[in-house]
């Protein structure tokens, strides 16, 4: 399956529009924004993921002519060289292989240009697909954060997983992908 990693503009607000009526998990994990129609769609991506700055880059990851889910760099601090990782496909492009694929790309952008030396990410412990991303993407586990998400009035505890350039390259077929990273 093609896929391409590129940047987000309002014209797919129809894209995520889908995306979260095919999903309902994505609302609370987007921080319960409101993503109630086409036009909140488009100002959440130009607030949220088409801005674009030294410290965070998102990606639309597109399919089959569609934005199916993001990828994104948060909270780069270069003085450390590190950044924190989120991905999220829509439902019904889950199971594919597109998030571990995205997160892949990505992390070999980050290791590269800016140069980072360590990415981090966590999903809740009840999420098992979102660690076998993150384990197929090389991803270590490092350890469990109690009571770290809150969605709405939920809180999850967090594993933490984390990736150093000095890692193993990690290869994940089929072999990626057009796009590009810079902001």
């Amino acid at each position: 399956m093609e896929l391409e990693l590129r940047p987000w503009t309002t014209g797919d607000a129809a894209d995520l529009r889908r995306a979260v009526r095919a999903s309902p998990d994505l609302v609370l994990q987007l921080g319960d924004a409101d993503l109630g129609s086409e036009s909140a769609c488009a100002r959440f991506i130009e607030r949220e993921l088409a801005t674009t700055d030294e410290s965070r880059v998102s990606r639309a990851i597109v399919t089959e002519d569609s934005v199916v889910g993001s990828v994104g760099l948060s909270h780069i601090e270069y003085r450390n060289g590190t950044a924190w990782v989120s991905y999220w496909v829509a439902s019904p492009f889950r199971g594919r292989g597109l998030a571990t694929r995205a997160v892949i790309a990505l992390t070999e952008h980050a290791f590269a240009d800016p140069g980072l030396f360590r990415l981090e990410l966590g999903h809740r412990v009840d999420n098992p697909a979102s660690c076998r991303v993150a384990a197929r993407a090389g991803f270590a586990a490092e350890g469990i954060e109690r009571s770290k998400l809150r969605y709405a009035d939920l809180r999850f505890d967090v594993e933490t997983h984390a990736r150093l350039v000095t890692d193993p390259a990690v290869t994940y077929p089929p072999q990626l992908l057009s796009g590009t990273f810079e902001p």
